[in-house]
């Protein structure tokens, strides 16, 4: 996508620190963070929502997803931390790549869904 803002990121051009990288994904840090701590993980691969994904984007973002417990200690979230995953206007998905936000370093208001 050539108007993507995290296609423009992930080829470098959109400065950005990168806190991780591999062959499927990357973090930055959000720059209108929600909580003390908020990152962005994006799969390298552009697709807007869940819905268009191909069972290997799912898988690609599967092994993202799994290596977020390894990047605790040094993105500041051994406290615990929240995943998020906006889809669509409705759910206030404002950039159309899908990604994943890291939500941490505090305590997290949120409804109680158990009830």
């Amino acid at each position: 996508m050539n108007d993507c803002i995290f296609c423009k990121i992930m080829k470098g051009e959109i400065p950005s620190e990168k806190v991780y990288e591999d062959d499927d994904v990357f973090v930055i840090r959000d720059i209108d963070p929600k909580a003390e701590k908020h990152y962005l993980m994006i799969p390298k691969r552009h697709y807007k929502t869940i819905a268009e994904m191909t069972d290997d984007d799912a898988a690609a973002l599967i092994r993202g997803l799994r290596r977020i417990p390894g990047l605790v200690d040094r993105l500041g979230l051994s406290g615990g931390y929240r995943l998020v995953i906006n889809q669509g206007d409705d759910a206030g998905q404002t950039v159309f790549h899908l990604h994943v936000h890291i939500l941490g370093g505090q305590p997290l208001d949120f409804p109680d869904l158990r009830k």
